[in-house]
């Protein structure tokens, strides 16, 4: 397992303890119906904080883990690299999130995790997971929907860098983060996104100065602006038309008619 430096603080509690899991409850409830018992058995989990600096790797790449990690807060980047050393950003995780879950059923991990600012998070033993889904089928399946809600933004992902031009991959990626951090999928036209141009460009797969250019572009077409880590959005319509988005992919499956118990009914 991998160690941490002795910089980082730990602590063991109870994710009700200190972690706010709201978020995290309501990202599975717009998906699956749960039962008060059910949450609380959700929120009763055990886990250990840790505080991780910025730009630190805290699951490397193939490592076996025994615990996932939820983000308390700060932003997580999941990456992957070539043998050179290029590294891609193939995912952005915000509080509220548990972006290796599914480490639960498959312990090593298919890629990297990694600090993009000062970040918090909580170690949740994987042994801990599997017995709340063994005790609680509904949570198993909330489980299991929240991973296919990781999967159908990484397949975007892959169209974003493969299918889109600069300025568009850019703002593809700021329509989606909007909408991840607003509450029960609010647009957002302000947001705190404590990113570096250099991890946006790991993102987009562009150099800085790529993306510093096409910044400066969405900012002069009065579409969008960064600055200080907060991103304002000046005219939504004009940077989802750049962006080539349609937001169904981050709330598809939320209707009652999708939220059915499918385990339970069989």
């Amino acid at each position: 397992m991998f160690a941490l430096p002795l910089a980082y603080g730990r602590m063991a509690m109870s994710c009700t303890d200190q972690a706010d899991f709201g978020p995290f409850i309501e990202r599975l409830t717009a998906r699956s119906v749960l039962s008060e018992e059910e949450k609380q058995a959700i929120l009763g989990l055990p886990g250990h904080a840790v505080h991780v600096r910025a730009k630190q790797d805290f699951v490397h790449i193939n490592e076996e883990t025994a615990y996932s990690c939820f983000v308390v807060s700060g932003l997580v980047g999941r990456t992957g690299q070539t043998a050179a050393g290029a590294r891609q950003i193939t995912a952005f995780h915000i509080p509220g999130d548990m972006p290796d879950l599914s480490s639960a059923v498959r312990p090593v991990g298919v890629g990297g995790l990694t600090a993009l600012c000062d970040t918090v998070i909580l170690r949740i033993p994987h042994v801990a997971i599997r017995n709340l889904m063994a005790r609680y089928p509904a949570v198993a399946e909330a489980f299991w929907r929240d991973t296919m809600l990781d999967a159908a933004i990484l397949l975007q992902w892959v169209i974003n860098v493969g299918r889109r031009d600069a300025r568009s991959r850019l703002a593809h990626i700021l329509c989606e983060m909007s909408i991840r951090y607003g509450r029960d999928r609010e647009i957002l036209t302000e947001y705190d996104f404590p990113i570096t141009q250099e991890q946006l460009g790991d993102a987009a797969a562009l150099t800085s100065v790529h993306v510093n250019r096409s910044l400066k572009s969405l900012r002069q077409e009065g579409a969008v602006t960064i600055r200080s880590g907060k991103v304002r959005i000046a005219d939504w319509d004009k940077l989802v038309a750049i962006g080539d988005f349609e937001s169904s992919y981050l709330v598809a499956d939320t209707g009652p008619e999708r939220q059915r118990r499918l385990l339970s009914a069989a």
